[in-house]
């Protein structure tokens, strides 16, 4: 279990360390390089809501979460033959799906639902097809029994794959002008360019008094931005605007409403002067020189701002990860209503802005059908370090991802994953640098996706820290699947989370309004129990909230 605010420093790359892969020298390791912060061990299969371990249902049947469906651990065939699909249940006013009876359809909105075929309130769900082994990497036996990688250790197997691709990259750090390096992590540390404040400034509005008063105030006031003024005499004042330099000689600033000015136009005050109030002085802040942020930190609006006052135009920071994006699917409308078995692509607005809260440039988003040629030759002229698909993921006459992933002769690291719902996912390698993220097509599916396998590796890559792992009571009981992870859009009341409705795969109107998903366990949660929570980017407070 994770309690609320505990960090789990265990699970994840250190920023640290991820930053250090910028100047490694290239190197393909014979095997993934060793156990990681964030890799799999023995315990992540235990019970648990943040670990999908199994453990006794505790809920009752919710029709709106969906009934289970049996393991899909079964035989399968070898990678990229056809075979049994293995997508998600979806809604039960899907319609039929495409390639007939029983085949997996396409659609990334509500609607026929694409690679994740049957009701999302019953039935079975076929054997998974393809092989590999529960972490993800697939076997070359043609009758191995294919078994889908368990959540975390589908994160871990992203952010391994991040790491690898960075050494094999060598990405050097850049230099990015303030105003287009928010979210982006420092590559160095930030040093004052020059004392903060760089000369002795007035704290407030009112007048620069010079010894004890009363004081005969000059005609000429000294305003913020003006050459240095002239030195007081004892008994003299001069007004002065916040933010404006001291005159040499300056005993104190006294606020406007704390003096008054009598008939023959003296300064008086109407309370004590202390020897320096309401002066900042020269290097109050800092003196050049000095560290203010160091190596890692994420650039949010105040480091910026702080850049800017310290002297900065540019900083030097890690570069964004490329993404390119490809839509799948001939049943793709881009404007008007659904007709005639047409539905609006759901998937094109939502995962760019996402994506780039996540930290990623995205440099395209292409529609592309379900034309397997096109496919194939956006994938190979992609120079992107991550090329994101929907939709094609099982195993229909149309699915064209994992026939074309075998053409090309990519290395396939995670096929399938034991998550509801989304566990049609899977993550390869393409070169040592680059790598693709194949999604669900139904919208919550593919949002799965996004977290379970795009942001581990993005964040990886972008040497962002990991954001903290906490957990809240669910206050009402989440039916669970026997043997997969759930994750269900949450709001958050009163210290705990309140499940949402409308969380089928091909539904966005439970995420839509959600502060959060919860992570819960096989067998489900009761009322009242703990479950681990992920944060959607603009729920959080900080950078998250930023999509350019």
């Amino acid at each position: 279990m994770v309690s609320p605010g505990t960090r789990a420093d265990d699970e994840d790359l250190g920023v640290e360390e991820a930053l250090a892969l910028l100047k490694e020298s290239p190197r393909r390791p014979q095997e993934d390089p060793g156990p990681s912060h964030g890799d799999p061990d023995p315990s992540h299969g235990g019970s648990g809501p943040s670990h999908g371990g199994s453990g006794p249902s505790h809920g009752g049947p919710d029709p709106s979460h969906g009934d289970p469906e049996p393991s899909h651990g079964g035989p399968g065939s070898s990678y990229g033959d056809p075979g049994p699909s293995h997508g998600d249940a979806g809604p039960a006013h899907a319609g039929p799906s495409r390639g007939g009876p029983g085949g997996p359809s396409h659609g990334n909105a509500a609607g026929p639902s694409r690679g994740e075929s049957g009701p999302s309130h019953g039935g079975s769900d076929p054997a998974h097809r393809g092989s590999g082994t529960s972490h993800g990497a697939p076997s070359s036996s043609p009758g191995a029994h294919h078994r889908a990688t368990p959540w975390p250790d589908a994160r871990a197997v992203a952010e391994r794959a991040a790491r690898s691709a960075a050494r094999a990259a060598r990405r050097e750090p850049v230099s990015v002008p303030l105003d287009g390096a928010l979210g982006l992590t420092l590559a160095a540390p930030l040093t004052a360019l020059t004392d903060l404040p760089s000369f002795d400034t007035s704290a407030m509005d009112g007048w620069a008094v010079a010894g004890p008063g009363p004081w005969a105030v000059r005609d000429e006031g000294v305003l913020a931005g003006h050459a240095e003024p002239a030195p007081l005499t004892d008994g003299e004042a001069a007004r002065i605007a916040t933010g404006a330099r001291i005159p040499p000689d300056t005993t104190a600033v006294l606020r406007t409403e704390h003096g008054r000015t009598d008939d023959r136009g003296r300064l008086h005050p109407v309370r004590g002067v202390v020897h320096g109030q309401d002066i900042r002085p020269r290097g109050q802040e800092c003196r050049g020189g000095d560290q203010l942020l160091p190596l890692g930190t994420l650039a949010t609006p105040p480091v910026l701002g702080l850049a800017a006052a310290a002297g900065y135009d540019t900083l030097t920071a890690v570069p964004r990860p490329r993404v390119d994006v490809l839509v799948l699917g001939d049943e793709l409308l881009t404007g008007g209503l659904p007709h005639d078995g047409l539905i609006r692509d759901a998937l094109g607005p939502l995962l760019p802005p996402w994506l780039r809260a996540l930290g990623a440039e995205v440099r395209t988003v292409r529609r592309i059908g379900d034309d397997a040629g096109a496919l194939e030759r956006a994938v190979t002229t992609s120079d992107a370090d991550l090329v994101v698909t929907t939709g094609g993921t099982a195993a229909g006459p149309v699915d064209h991802v994992h026939p074309i992933l075998r053409r090309i002769g990519a290395e396939l690291l995670v096929d399938g994953v034991k998550v509801r719902p989304g566990h049609p996912m899977l993550l390869a390698r393409l070169k040592d640098d680059q790598h693709l993220v194949g999604l669900p097509g139904n919208p919550l599916a593919a949002v799965s996706g996004l977290i379970t396998l795009a942001e581990p590796l993005l964040r990886t890559l972008a040497a962002r820290p990991a954001p903290e792992r906490y957990a809240l009571p669910l206050r009402d009981a989440v039916h669970g699947h026997p043997h997969d992870t759930r994750l269900v859009p949450v709001v958050l009341r009163d210290e705990g989370a309140v499940p949402l409705h409308y969380n089928g795969p091909a539904m966005l109107r439970g995420i839509a309004a959600a502060d959060a998903l919860a992570v819960v366990p096989p067998g489900g949660t009761r009322s009242g129990q703990e479950a681990e929570l992920l944060d959607l980017p603009w729920a959080t407070a900080g950078i998250g909230v930023c999509f350019t």
